[in-house]
């Protein structure tokens, strides 16, 4: 399709061709497959929040509706506003992240332009991903070239695309991936980077659109067309105070590579650009129609998940055989009927709250599969027994409640790694929310108990597992251990994830109209810890049950 070239003044809005710029905005849809489409943008959004009249408002730690709850620390932004669920009541990612793929010469502002419009997007969870990353490490004889500036990194082979595809595939469907970081100095890889949970992802790379498989993975195209002479100047000073080169190599390298690169390979492929943006982050009106674009996008992806919904599809219905239930033996009886009790005291619902917890992990680890071992006994005779079938297992408590039961399974299992995920209510959408994530690395190899003191709808339960899926853990290593479920989260985290074993103390069969658990147990994490929650506020395993 042909590109649409927006440009225009700052503070102007384009004086020729007004209707069809914001056709242009509508001309792929949210498939990638480039086909026109009118819905969602039919009228045009009068704001230009981009435009020095109206420039984008300064964020502050304020909670308000207008303002993104955020905090601001000396070295990062974190967004208190929780990821939506980005799948279906089946445990299926339902929604796949908006990719916005940014090309342009080498210093055209293609990065200037991509943090102005994460700046204007004003959402959470968006994802800058830069070419810069995927350069191929370069052999002794490559770097003698590069130390001579002999070598071409403007040329595609400098380019690692089997990687870059592979990583921006898996992110575009919301798994957690990892990303290289690039030495520019040493033409190596030092550390990388984990990301996970994109609702968009700005890509940017002076070859963005080089590579067919790459081009499918895009769902906007915007190329970044800059004057030649100013992306030279830009480059000058880039690579002296950034990357230690000297200015004369800067030259050389630029006339010998860099010029002819941009003619022969980025310079053509304007003509897969959706969006052509002269002068880069100036142009604000086009930025602000892209933002648009992208909000409209966002708009028509946001998934309806209707918690009632859990509530009526398993009614009736036998538990699955991959629950687990403790034989309620008088011991199991009668602390059930400490805990549950609401005259007891703190000091007596942690006590024997923490005694059901170690007899419920010591249960779970009996589901562990195990190998055959012969060991040498200190008579000098061989005893047979078992051992763990796996390399490790790791602990991952779904906050706040969930976090009480690390103690039994540290208790139980020794140098156990532990991980934590946040999980609270949106109250103005019913929705669970995911806000916090630790996770230990490589956690995709090990056996995964997943705590939480009460599983009532089951929704943080779905969503917990789902993140522990999107980090490649499968789905049969994956334990849910509660100390007491409604059948209702049961059959949901049974439909959903049908190989995750569930496992708790007693299952109760009814959940009220405010999602709680009946007889239940009340609020665990209160009681526990000895707050009182306001009204308003719940978490994951408080207050609703989830």
């Amino acid at each position: 399709m042909a590109a649409t070239i927006l440009d225009s003044k700052p503070g102007e809005q384009p004086t020729d061709g007004g209707e069809d710029a914001d056709r242009s905005m509508l001309s792929t849809d949210s498939s990638g497959s480039g086909d026109d489409s009118t819905d969602g943008l039919s009228k045009r959004v009068p704001c230009c929040p981009l435009t020095p009249s109206l420039s984008p408002r300064k964020r502050t730690m304020s909670q308000s509706k207008t303002e993104p709850p955020l905090l601001r620390t000396n070295k990062r932004t974190i967004y208190t506003a929780g990821r939506p669920p980005w799948y279906n009541v089946t445990g299926t990612t339902f929604k796949e992240a908006f990719v916005i793929g940014l090309c342009g010469g080498s210093a055209s502002g293609k990065t200037t332009v991509a943090n102005k419009i994460i700046e204007a997007l004003d959402v959470p969870w968006v994802v800058l991903l830069s070419m810069d990353s995927f350069y191929k490490v370069l052999n002794k004889e490559e770097q003698e070239l590069a130390a001579r500036h002999e070598y071409n990194f403007d040329h595609p082979d400098a380019f690692d695309f089997e990687l870059l595809i592979t990583v921006l595939r898996k992110l575009k469907k919301g798994k957690s991936i990892k990303v290289p970081v690039y030495d520019f100095t040493s033409h190596s890889r030092r550390k990388e980077w984990t990301v996970y949970g994109a609702n968009v992802v700005i890509f940017e790379g002076i070859l963005a659109f080089a590579n067919k498989e790459l081009l499918k993975l895009l769902d906007m195209k915007v190329f970044v067309d800059t004057d030649s002479d100013i992306r030279l100047i830009r480059r000058l000073k880039r690579d002296v105070s950034q990357r230690g080169r000297d200015i004369n190599g800067i030259i050389k390298q630029y006339n010998k590579f860099v010029k002819p690169a941009f003619e022969q390979y980025i310079e053509p492929t304007v003509q897969v650009a959706d969006i052509v943006v002269p002068r880069g982050g100036e142009n604000f009106v086009a930025l602000d129609l892209i933002v648009q674009h992208v909000h409209s996008q966002l708009e028509k992806r946001k998934l309806r998940w209707d918690i009632s919904a859990l509530a009526s599809a398993h009614q009736g219905q036998p538990l699955p055989k991959t629950l687990s239930v403790m034989e309620s033996t008088p011991q199991v009886c009668g602390m059930h009927t400490i805990i549950r009790n609401k005259e007891t005291n703190r000091d007596e619902f942690i006590f024997y709250s923490k005694r059901l917890m170690r007899l419920l992990i010591e249960h779970a680890l009996s589901f562990l599969p195990l190998k055959p071992v012969s060991v040498e006994t200190p008579q000098g005779t061989i005893y047979d027994g078992k051992r763990l079938s796996g390399k490790r297992i790791t602990g991952v408590s779904i906050l706040r409640a969930g976090e009480t039961m690390e103690q039994a399974l540290t208790a139980v299992c020794k140098d156990i790694r532990l991980g934590k995920i946040l999980i609270q209510t949106n109250h103005d959408t019913g929705e669970p929310e995911l806000h916090y994530l630790r996770l230990p690395k490589e956690i995709s190899e090990d056996y995964v108990i997943l705590m939480d003191s009460t599983v009532s709808t089951g929704a943080a339960a779905l969503m917990a597992v789902r993140v522990l899926l999107d980090h490649d853990v499968a789905e049969d290593k994956i334990f849910l251990l509660s100390l007491l479920m409604a059948e209702m989260g049961v059959h949901s985290v049974a439909y959903a994830f049908p190989k995750v074993r569930i496992i708790t103390t007693a299952v109760d069969k009814e959940v009220n109209d405010q999602f709680h658990i009946i007889p239940g147990i009340g609020n665990f994490g209160d009681r526990y810890f000895g707050t009182d929650a306001p009204s308003d506020v719940c978490e994951s395993d408080e207050g609703m049950d989830f």
